[in-house]
């Protein structure tokens, strides 16, 4: 559930259009979530898998398989936006994420105009466009909040990633207010599941305790977003769905679990967490105790910038993987 008394937010990492008509509205009544977020993965599976989208796609003949992902994107995105508007209005986030395609990760110019050309399209205030925190993706960052937009970094990794997002997005808040009064809020999605998923076995066999290294990377980057203290940019905890029966289902949420922030997962973490009925605040932990782990596993071998990186690089293959999936799906 939402926790506003720690301004704890939940949103759901989920889109498909039927959904949409049905039960996120009761998600929202019942203040379970007060957001949502969507990549291209799940917006292929969405496309490929529903039937939701025959109709309008048979108006679309004639398109290209972009344009047609594009106008079924919008409408998605637009729907939800408007049912969390009242959230946005009162200030209780209300926010839907929207990616840019994942083939301009390396192209500043070219995600900045296409993030800037979808939130028009979809019109709503309450939009935020998803960004991949590449070298090139931070000057977009930059760019699109000092256009009074707001922005969801995707696929941190590492401290350097969340501290050059950090600063990327505190100049384009900067750049906004200059010109006036302006409401944007920043958050940097940071990975976490993946880490242990890739580094458990080997962990178990150096006698270090597994599913610890995601918890631990992400609560050091929380740490360093909260003690800058910039009331717009929040951390958020994402890849926190848990894969197999190993560790309970909501396992990334309980341990992450902390004032100022957010959580995106789906859906049945979502209601396992529910059910789970866990609501104490974990977070923070002490930087000590999280630069010993780390000098733990610098010590046994683990070179968590290169692990980062190579997480990072296949985010952006997966991403990739997907959008191209969907795309040739749409084709006449």
């Amino acid at each position: 559930m939402v926790n506003r008394d720690i301004r704890f937010s939940l949103w759901l990492d989920f889109i498909e259009r039927d959904f949409l008509k049905n039960e996120f509205g009761e998600l929202l009544e019942r203040g379970v979530i007060n957001g949502a977020t969507s990549n291209p993965a799940i917006f292929s599976n969405a496309i490929i898998t529903s039937p939701a989208y025959k109709e309008q796609l048979e108006s679309l003949e004639g398109v290209s398989p972009k344009e047609k992902y594009e106008a079924l994107a919008i409408e998605d995105i637009r729907t939800v936006a408007r049912l969390m508007r009242p959230l946005y209005d009162k200030g209780n986030d209300g926010f839907i994420s929207i990616e840019v395609d994942p083939f301009l990760s390396n192209d500043s110019r070219g995600t900045y105009e296409e993030g800037r050309r979808l939130f028009k399209a979809i019109g709503e205030p309450n939009v935020m466009i998803k960004v991949p925190a590449t070298q090139a993706g931070f000057e977009a960052m930059t760019e699109l909040m000092g256009d009074g937009i707001s922005v969801n970094a995707t696929l941190v990794f590492s401290q350097k990633q969340a501290t050059q997002c950090f600063k990327a997005m505190n100049r384009g808040i900067s750049k906004c207010e200059a010109n006036g009064p302006c409401r944007l809020s920043g958050v940097i999605s940071v990975f976490v599941s993946r880490f242990d998923r890739a580094l458990d076995s080997e962990l178990e066999a150096c006698g270090i305790d597994p599913s610890k290294t995601g918890i631990y990377n992400a609560s050091k980057i929380y740490n360093m977003i909260e003690a800058n203290d910039v009331p717009n940019i929040k951390t958020l905890f994402a890849s926190t769905g848990v894969k197999g029966d190993n560790l309970p289902a909501n396992y990334y949420i309980k341990e992450l679990l902390a004032p100022n922030s957010v959580n995106t997962a789906p859906l049945a973490t979502i209601e396992a967490h529910l059910e789970a009925g866990d609501d104490k605040p974990m977070l923070p932990i002490d930087d000590g105790v999280l630069n010993g782990y780390f000098i733990n596993l610098k010590d046994n071998g683990f070179d968590m910038d290169k692990i980062s990186k190579k997480l990072l690089d296949e985010g952006l293959a997966q991403f990739e993987e997907a959008f191209s999936k969907m795309l040739e799906s749409l084709e006449d």
